[in-house]
């Protein structure tokens, strides 16, 4: 697998990922000291070719904060204990993260509320206006 595939129109290639793999956290035995098994993703956003302009709006837009100053996406995955499984855990984060983005929100065509429903709202005011009045105090005659 040398592309990720993110849907039919948006293939990223691989080689604009870097790994880099550092020791991860948490508790592991004797092994957690010698093997280096988290899985550190950078990527840059700004300047992928791959991606299309519209999708790299709205991903820049929803995870901008997740984003270096430089407009590179960091990620890590320590969640399995070996190299290759975190590395595919990071390549499916981003996945979800593009994926997510990359079906533009329709537009909201303005509707006009319907006369029942004018009606309705104006009912539960006149309801919750008299059940009000009944909680006033009354002049003592």
């Amino acid at each position: 697998m040398d592309v990720l595939v993110v849907e039919p129109g948006i293939r990223i290639p691989l080689e604009e990922f870097t790994f880099t793999f550092v020791r991860s956290t948490g508790p592991g035995g004797q092994n957690v000291n010698k093997v280096n098994s988290k899985a550190a993703l950078r990527w840059p956003v700004v300047g992928s070719p791959s991606l299309p302009e519209d999708v790299r709006q709205r991903f820049m837009s929803k995870y901008g904060n997740r984003l270096t100053g430089e407009g590179e996406l960091v990620l890590t995955s320590q969640r399995f204990r070996d190299q290759p499984r975190n590395r595919a855990d990071c390549l499916e984060k981003v996945r979800g993260m593009i994926a997510a983005v990359a079906i533009a929100p329709k537009k909201r065509k303005r509707t006009r509320p319907t006369l029942a429903s004018k009606e309705r709202r104006l009912g539960e005011k006149r309801r919750r206006s008299g059940h009000k009045q009944l909680r006033r105090e009354r002049p003592s005659e």
